[in-house]
């Protein structure tokens, strides 16, 4: 019998005992669906949450070094506040001497009430910057224009607002050229932002950006800046923080025994500190899927076993015409990697649905790659669980079998 003949006659004598045995097969299947339903269902969660997390940190930039005074990562709080805020001094200097960076952004915020006519806004994210914002972000003006060069340097009354503000403000109108009210000060409305969606919990649809001077000149200047730097290759953003150390260290007069007191953060920091956090969890999912798949598994080999032991006469029958050891082994490993595809399957189908459910409140994402992989591990604990019984069936005497009642 050649290798195509045996698998085929395999797979039709597993179908058979399946459907002959409908009962018992639901139950012996029973263990392997909930533990690939548990797997695939941790599985797609897990992408979800990291296909969400890197989606709304890429927001960040991976060749952007943000220098501010407080540290994205764990920092000792009371040494911190001690700080001085990053500011104009630092701007300036890392402008000049930065030779690495392509691009040196200022970002300083404030909360302003905002009105337009009878409508008001009570507390809205107002960003001062400059006009090169948006060649190292992802925001972009919808239409209209962003801030430019004559808007900073002249400290104009001008405003880009956010999608979200333009839905508010002007739900029934272009929103180009009107003025509108931050604080006490009227300002003119130039352009309006592409919609971002949300970072954080933080909408990135509910802002303002004007020029940092205006922001310092009608709201005061005694705040803290974000410097944003940007580099032209990410891989050179490790060599652009070792430049930018050494500027703002010089330029705070830091004595080369002297901790430095800025900080300077960078995508990278927030995506380490995610996988150490997740790290754990995919540790416990681990351990989760493989008790799951085991006692999936020792159902499998009990009932195999079962199974064996009924179908003692009809294995030494088929010994008797002339099948040999491995086409007995062959056989009975194909049922049990057939049960548990079986299985499988079923439990890759409810964990889809699950998923559909949870993806209303969690993020969700079911790559291709992960059927395959229920498929196959499961088809694998099938036959590491069924070696055993189908190794018995194999080495039965023929002449004992034919006498088994």
């Amino acid at each position: 019998m050649s290798l195509k003949s045996l698998a085929i006659e395999s797979w039709r004598i597993a179908w058979h005992a399946l459907k002959s045995n409908k009962i018992r097969s639901v139950l012996t299947t029973l263990g392997i669906v909930i533990g690939v339903t548990t797997v695939v269902l941790m599985i797609i969660i897990i992408q979800g949450l990291n296909q969400s997390f890197k989606g709304e940190i890429s927001i960040l930039g991976s060749n952007t070094l943000y220098i501010q005074k407080w540290p994205w990562a764990d920092c000792d709080w009371w040494d911190v506040r001690k700080w001085p805020n990053i500011g104009e001094k630092e701007y300036r200097a890392l402008r000049k001497y930065a030779t690495l960076a392509t691009h040196v952004v200022p970002l300083i915020e404030t909360y302003r009430p905002v009105a337009f006519e009878e409508k008001r806004l009570r507390r809205v994210d107002i960003e001062g910057t400059n006009q090169d914002y948006p060649e190292i972000s992802t925001f972009s003006p919808a239409y209209g224009r962003f801030i430019n060069e004559i808007d900073v340097a002249r400290n104009r009354n001008v405003a880009v607002i956010g999608y979200g503000i333009r839905e508010e403000l002007f739900p029934y109108r272009n929103p180009i050229g009107q003025r509108i009210k931050i604080g006490p000060d009227k300002f003119r409305v130039v352009g309006v932002l592409e919609k971002q969606g949300a970072i954080f919990g933080h909408s990135m649809d509910e802002i303002i950006f004007i020029p940092h001077g205006t922001l310092l000149k009608k709201f005061g200047r005694r705040r803290g800046w974000t410097l944003m730097v940007s580099v032209k290759d990410p891989a050179m953003i490790e060599d652009l923080e070792i430049e930018s150390r050494g500027i703002l260290r010089k330029t705070r007069k830091l004595s080369p025994g002297d901790k430095d007191n800025f900080s300077l953060n960078k995508q990278s920091q927030i995506l380490d500190f995610y996988n150490s956090i997740t790290a754990g969890v995919y540790g416990g999912g681990v351990v989760i899927a493989f008790i799951s798949l085991l006692v999936g598994g020792i159902g499998i080999m009990n009932i195999m076993l079962v199974s064996v032991t009924e179908r003692t006469r009809e294995i030494g029958i088929r010994k008797a015409i002339g099948a040999k050891r491995s086409h007995i082994l062959w056989q009975f490993l194909t049922e049990s990697a057939f049960i548990c595809a079986v299985g499988g399957a079923i439990g890759i189908g409810i964990a889809y649905l699950l998923g559909r459910l949870i993806d209303k409140f969690l993020p969700t994402a079911m790559p291709i790659w992960v059927i395959f992989l229920a498929l196959g591990f499961s088809a694998t604990v099938g036959i590491f669980f069924g070696i055993w019984p189908a190794s018995k069936a194999a080495r039965m005497n023929p002449i004992e079998a034919l006498r088994y009642e």
